[in-house]
């Protein structure tokens, strides 16, 4: 299928990166930042009773849905008020998981396949998560990054997509939204107007997942973003009978 793309917008987590190493390696590190700085809240708030809290808060603050750095936050405000340490430390506590957080390890094909694109294209960032391009290295191949939490909403919200095109300077249907997952990305952006490509890497087996018969398809749909690449090589490039 070919058509018109001016720009696209990318989610990160699970579509650039796998999100769960990233995930356990800041657990990780703030484990071993509570062990040397806060002892009492690591040993207060094993992994397991970390998690069971972060559901409180989540579950008590429903207006911070979309902001997961804020309920990190209040969620270790309470670890260390509760165990008897320092609150003042909650800064420090966020930026040592923050910084392991940001230490992603792309998929193989992501960098260069973001840098073909890039070069077609201009690109933007469009996620519900909090990670940071600029401590990642990738800020230089993206025009902006657009948060759930700075833009007030996430995905799949048709706002956050409509902002993203806003600063894009492009109509909704002039955007390819590219993501892995289906309601917040393929279905979310197809509502809002955009056109959609879902980046199916497959099960934890390496299997192609089915698409639910429920939902429309989406434009496109491929294995790889090195194969979104190809794509969009092929249809940018110049008709052998133009004149």
């Amino acid at each position: 299928m070919a058509f018109p793309i001016r720009a696209i917008t990318l989610d990160l987590d699970d579509t650039l990166w796998p999100i769960a190493p990233a995930i356990d390696r800041a657990e990780a590190a703030l484990d071993a930042w509570l062990l040397a700085h806060a002892p009492r809240a690591a040993a207060r708030w094993p992994l397991p009773a970390r998690r069971r809290l972060r559901d409180e808060v989540d579950a008590e603050h429903p207006r911070l849905s979309h902001d997961f750095t804020r309920q990190r936050l209040i969620t270790l405000e309470r670890m260390l008020r509760d165990s008897g340490e320092d609150v003042g430390l909650v800064d420090a506590a966020f930026e040592a998981y923050f910084a392991a957080r940001c230490q992603v390890e792309h998929y193989p094909d992501s960098v260069d396949a973001l840098q073909r694109l890039a070069a077609r294209v201009p690109l933007a960032a469009l996620s519900n998560g909090n990670a940071c391009l600029a401590r990642i290295g990738l800020m230089p191949l993206f025009q902006f990054q657009l948060g759930a939490r700075e833009h007030g909403a996430a995905k799949p919200a048709a706002s956050i997509f409509h902002a993203a095109c806003v600063q894009l300077g492009c109509a909704p249907a002039q955007v390819l939204h590219v993501g892995d997952d289906v309601e917040l990305d393929v279905v979310g952006a197809a509502h809002a107007g955009l056109r959609t490509c879902w980046i199916n890497r497959g099960d934890a087996d390496g299997r192609p997942r089915a698409w639910p018969s429920r939902h429309p398809r989406p434009d496109l749909e491929f294995p790889t973003l090195a194969a979104l690449a190809d794509w969009l090589d092929a249809a940018q490039a110049p008709s052998r009978n133009a004149a």
